[in-house]
């Protein structure tokens, strides 16, 4: 768990009394900021907020902590701000931590191009967490996944690419020119964090049981080490892989939809942003096949696949 950003949750909530408002000052949902407030009273011991339904009010260990909480959050900062005094101009860029190396290459490669005396640091974070690091200035800007409602953030174009299945080599399914997701039923699932893309799981997981997939069950991960074992499934684009075998899914179910997400910025910072926006777009076309989404995107909802004559039970 990070001690510092549960903190700072911790602090927003004390300041406002009121989850809702708390969670929109932070640019997050608020079921995401209640869990994690859980998280923290559990690793700490004590219940920090007396909640009902008409109003929250700090217990006495939350009014300890308080002021020590204040207190270790502002010297963070402190360190953060140090830190870049200390170095040249840079952009702070969050990025899917499954997003292929050679995309992030790219990004990287095609940023630098345009502007040789900007240092591009990219970070590994979820669409969760890059929520919350834009609201704290943690990061610049970052690639997100959608479906995603963050109020306060603005999204760049958003592209769309079909996913495939990853399989064990040797699965029988390998030996199919299409998947129907309906063929994956009883096998688990693997997938990203939960906490981490509450969006993605809620329209992947609604995608598959509309195709009639219920997994068996959903492992959290960014590793495919389950899926070389052969005991779990899992959604991503075209690519080469030891061990793995890629096929389609029959009428494209499950799409991955993505987009640069800031806040509002001015100045020369802004500007860094928009080019590094244009820059994502490019890569995201040309290195990974993505295509542009409309405000619906193009793609539209997934229509619902026949099983054909000769698909595997």
């Amino acid at each position: 768990m990070d001690l510092v950003r549960h903190l700072r949750y911790f602090t927003v909530v004390a300041e406002e009394l009121h989850f809702g408002n708390a969670a929109i000052r932070l640019g997050m949902a608020q079921p995401p900021l209640s869990q994690r407030i859980k998280r923290l009273e559990e690793e700490l011991g004590v219940r920090l907020f007396d909640r009902s339904a008409r109003q929250v009010r700090l217990t006495d260990a939350g009014r300890l902590l308080l002021g020590e909480a204040r207190e270790i959050v502002a010297r963070v900062d402190r360190l953060h701000e140090l830190a870049r005094q200390g170095e040249g101009e840079a952009l702070k860029v969050g990025v899917p931590p499954d997003l292929a190396a050679a995309v992030i290459a790219a990004l990287v490669a095609g940023f630098r191009e345009t502007h040789p005396g900007v240092r591009l640091a990219p970070a590994e974070i979820w669409t969760a967490d890059q929520v919350t690091a834009l609201a704290e200035g943690v990061i610049d800007v970052g690639l997100v996944r959608h479906p995603l409602s963050a109020p306060g953030l603005r999204f760049g174009q958003v592209l769309g690419q079909a996913q495939g299945v990853l399989l064990a080599a040797d699965d029988p399914l390998t030996g199919v020119g299409e998947v129907h997701l309906a063929d994956l039923a009883g096998r688990d699932l693997l997938m990203p964090p939960l906490e981490g893309e509450p969006g993605l799981h809620a329209e992947t997981l609604s995608e598959c049981r509309r195709h009639g997939y219920v997994p068996a069950q959903v492992h959290e991960g960014a590793g495919l080490g389950l899926v070389l074992a052969g005991a779990a499934v899992a959604f991503g684009p075209k690519g080469e892989q030891p061990g793995l075998a890629w096929r389609p899914l029959l009428g494209s179910p499950i799409i991955s939809r993505v987009s640069t997400a800031w806040r509002g910025a001015t100045g020369p910072t802004n500007e860094l942003i928009a080019d590094f926006s244009a820059v994502t777009v490019r890569t995201l076309k040309e290195s990974a096949g993505m295509t542009e989404q409309g405000p619906g995107h193009d793609f539209g909802p997934a229509r619902r696949v026949s099983r054909r004559p000769g698909m595997l039970a």
